[in-house]
């Protein structure tokens, strides 16, 4: 899929969350993917999806990990890929080997990170990864941005909104690498 030509932007200030669960659940589900071309409709399912995981979290916080995790895997059930959240470990992330994150993508396995500078605050999806360099939907501009390993792990994140990552939304079976 050409995530990049589609700009899919997300449809406020508080929807970074869904529009990256429903980016994520078409890249696990081709039948899903196949509505993503109707801007109209991208729209309508990231207000049906914010509505669905935010049923006590109020929608103008945005998305917790934990409603992100539910939301790729509602997404991505129908494939069998339940995903779970963990914490971005060690001071701005030096000490994460990210081995799970990369193992992920490398599976064509998107991951959910969420970024921030002192609070977390805004979710990008890591779509593709190449060696040290990783490609991230950005939803407030609907782009595909570049970024490293290396700036994940030393909080200096630039492209993405925010310098540091939080957490991470990844599948249930790879286990988390310290």
């Amino acid at each position: 899929m050409k995530l990049a030509a589609l700009r899919l932007r997300q449809r406020d200030g508080v929807s970074c969350g869904p529009a990256v669960a429903v980016v994520a659940g078409a890249l696990l589900d081709p039948a899903y993917r196949r509505e993503l071309v109707a801007p109209a409709w991208f729209a309508r399912e990231q207000g049906r999806v914010h509505g669905r995981i935010n049923t006590v979290w109020p929608r103008a916080l945005g998305t917790t990990p934990m409603g992100m995790a539910r939301a790729i895997s509602a997404q991505g059930a129908g494939r069998g890929m339940p995903y779970r959240w963990r914490l971005c470990h060690g001071l701005w992330g030096r000490r994460d080997a990210m081995a799970d994150v990369l193992a992920a993508v490398a599976q064509e396995r998107p991951v959910a990170m969420l970024v921030g500078n002192v609070i977390p605050r805004h979710w990008v999806l890591i779509v593709e990864a190449s060696g040290e360099r990783l490609r991230c939907y950005e939803p407030s501009s609907g782009e595909v941005r570049t970024t490293s390993v290396g700036a994940v792990r030393a909080g200096r994140l630039t492209g993405l909104g925010f310098r540091r990552a939080f957490t991470f939304v990844l599948p249930s079976d790879l286990n988390s690498n310290v």
